[in-house]
């Protein structure tokens, strides 16, 4: 078996049971939505937004379980949250949402629990849940655990951001990213649940002042 494989195999099962957690072992054949998603993720015009981000944002998931009142529903959000996503459009989480509002009950997903998915997907437009949401926290700090990386791989991260957004002129690219960073700078707290910003947060706002000195440069 190749390492693709295994890593095909490895995620159809994390889906399996993020689906079967959220509407029991009832249900039509999971692999079907799982290969679905899959592909979307693997799409060629994706350069950070790929399978390796769905994987990190799962792992993530899994590190921020207990802080989460459903943790399968998150995971779920985790697996459409940029399921549709062309870097030259804004709608994408507004479509990634509906996607699972679609593909989740045709599963076999109850009501509410697809209708939490969907609100989970289109809360990552602003990474900001509110006090007490604790599924929306764990989602949007596993998304944005990325700013927390080491330096390779926050490096290397900003290069593959660069790469999707390849379409846009240099100065541009540097203006616009620039005012992304001055807004997560200027939020009084990155992360919300406890582990994020006990682990993350410090070395978010580094990574981020970093990045920002250099684009002024």
């Amino acid at each position: 078996m190749t390492e693709a494989m295994a890593e095909s195999h490895a995620l159809r099962d994390r889906f399996t049971a993020a689906l079967d957690g959220a509407r029991g072992a009832n249900g039509p054949d999971p692999l079907p939505y799982a290969d679905n998603l899959l592909a979307r993720w693997r799409e060629p015009q994706r350069r950070y937004h790929t399978v390796a981000h769905l994987t990190a944002v799962l792992d993530h998931v899994d590190v921020l379980a207990e802080h989460a009142d459903d943790p399968q529903l998150v995971r779920l959000a985790a697996w459409f949250h940029d399921a549709v996503y062309l870097p030259d459009r804004s709608e994408n989480e507004e479509r990634s949402a509906r996607l699972a509002e679609r593909a989740l009950p045709e599963a076999g997903v109850p009501e509410s629990a697809t209708a939490e998915v969907a609100r989970l997907v289109r809360l990552t437009v602003t990474h900001a849940p509110a006090d007490g949401d604790r599924n929306g926290e764990v989602l949007c700090d596993a998304d944005l655990a990325i700013l927390a990386a080491p330096p390779a791989a926050y490096a290397a991260y900003t290069a593959a951001v660069r790469e999707e957004y390849g379409f846009v002129p240099a100065d541009a690219f540097r203006d616009g990213r620039s005012a992304i960073l001055r807004q997560l700078l200027d939020l009084p707290r990155l992360f919300r649940t406890p582990y994020g910003e006990r682990a993350w947060e410090a070395t978010a706002r580094h990574n981020l002042s970093s990045e920002l000195e250099m684009l002024s440069l």
